[in-house]
């Protein structure tokens, strides 16, 4: 077990946030439980306990914050099942276990932390075009005093974008991250919410004297120029125009093609997205916070998969409703550029926060050691940047994070929320 304190930045408490972390494994629920159990020994009681654990445990999911609350103490539980668990080990390392049984387990002391758990049904989601107070008593906080949020939404649930939107309306100055756990055969959900197992959505807000700051890595570079929409019809795009290349979108890819090396060339043949500007989806809900800037700022791009193309008219598909007039660059992904990105957001995040309490990292199946051809690709490179910062989270099957002011559900992203201290908020809390 590793200890990660914070004691300069509490001067007048009694009590020090801290930080415990465990990461286990092996084919029985109850090994790993033990061995995570053993590292956290002697903690004391934890104002809120993280758990993921792998879809590999599927089966277990019901039996496995049971047996972990028999062993351990903390006021609120949360977490998922994922396709691969993230966590930090007895060795204080960070690691992607990915495609085997795994578990890691993080135990909070927040001091002066507002902490509320909460249930949402996604098949009786609020009318969105109501009043926000159904969906400020599903959450069962005042948003003015929920600055960030974690959301995890079981694989089975439908209208996942309706219940971001929802949320979004109802709670439009808090930060969301989290992501769409990992699915299994078994006949229960893959959320994790105090000693049972749920489906639908659950997440919890931390506020008072905490807050969860957000980075949101789409791991693609732009290539060509941005064009805007000239034509389109639902998510189907038909003419685009520019300065420079105007036409079908397949003719305009081709006049950029001619521009590009041999490799990228290549590389469009199966890793090609495209971009939407941040002026083109829908605008902020709110005022942007000049305390808390938002990562990628005003010429962020929404980054979406092209499903389709149809060579006869030369239009293409995306996965996103697009408009005319909307800003669009086509996008190329590979793990350099992953990198690259993604060191520079860390970086700026660095600089506003030196020094967070522990980090959550809600990363795409698609990561990983299938972008980056190693293990522990984007944990390593937090580590960089961030010394002996402790992480978790999980692989999932669709990652939840803010671009351009709105909360977004992201594809081959990395989705990051690093715990701070809110210095505004510092006297208030329990």
């Amino acid at each position: 077990m590793v200890a990660f304190t914070l004691p300069s930045l509490w001067p007048r408490r009694s009590v020090a946030p801290w930080c415990r972390t465990a990461l286990s494994g092996g084919p029985s629920l109850e090994g790993a439980v033990a061995a995570a159990a053993r590292e956290l020994a002697g903690c004391g009681e934890a104002d809120l306990a993280l758990v993921f654990a792998s879809t590999s445990y599927g089966s277990d999911l019901p039996r496995l914050m049971p047996l972990l609350q028999e062993r351990l103490k903390a006021r609120h539980w949360l977490g998922c099942a994922g396709g691969g668990v993230i966590g930090t080990s007895s060795d204080g390392l960070p690691h992607e276990r990915e495609q085997e049984p795994a578990m890691s387990v993080t135990l909070l002391r927040l001091p002066g932390a507002e902490i509320q758990p909460f249930v949402i049904d996604t098949a009786s989601l609020p009318d969105l075009d109501g009043p926000p107070t159904p969906w400020i008593e599903a959450v069962g906080m005042d948003p003015a005093a929920a600055p960030s949020m974690v959301l995890l939404i079981d694989p089975s649930s439908t209208s996942i974008n309706d219940l971001i939107n929802g949320l979004d309306f109802s709670y439009p100055r808090t930060v969301k991250v989290g992501g769409v756990a990992g699915q299994h055969s078994a006949g229960h959900g893959s959320l994790l919410l105090g000693d049972g197992v749920h489906s639908g959505a659950i997440g919890c807000v931390i506020g008072g004297s905490w807050r969860l700051d957000p980075v949101v890595a789409q791991g693609c570079r732009p290539i060509g120029p941005v064009f805007e929409v000239e034509e389109a019809q639902r998510n189907v795009v038909l003419r685009l125009t520019s300065a420079g290349p105007s036409g079908t979108p397949v003719a305009c890819l081709q006049a950029i093609l001619a521009d590009l090396s041999a490799d990228d060339r290549e590389r469009v043949r199966h890793s090609l997205f495209l971009g939407v500007g941040r002026s083109s989806f829908d605008l902020p809900l709110s005022a942007p916070d000049p305390e808390r800037p938002e990562p990628g700022g005003q010429d962020a791009f929404l980054v979406r998969n092209l499903i389709g193309v149809d060579p006869r008219t030369g239009s293409v598909a995306v996965a996103e409703r697009m408009r005319q007039g909307q800003r669009v660059q086509f996008q190329l992904r590979d793990g350099s550029t992953s990198l690259q990105e993604q060191r520079q957001l860390l970086a700026n995040e660095r600089q506003q926060q030196p020094q967070p309490l522990a980090a959550l990292l809600f990363a795409c199946l698609g990561r990983g050691r299938g972008l980056y051809g190693r293990a522990d690709g984007d944990v390593s490179l937090c580590r960089e940047i961030f010394p002996d910062l402790p992480i978790s989270g999980a692989f999932c099957n669709g990652e939840i994070g803010p671009v351009g002011g709105t909360t977004h559900l992201h594809g081959y992203t990395a989705s990051w929320g690093f715990l701070v201290a809110d210095r505004s908020n510092a006297g208030t809390g329990t």
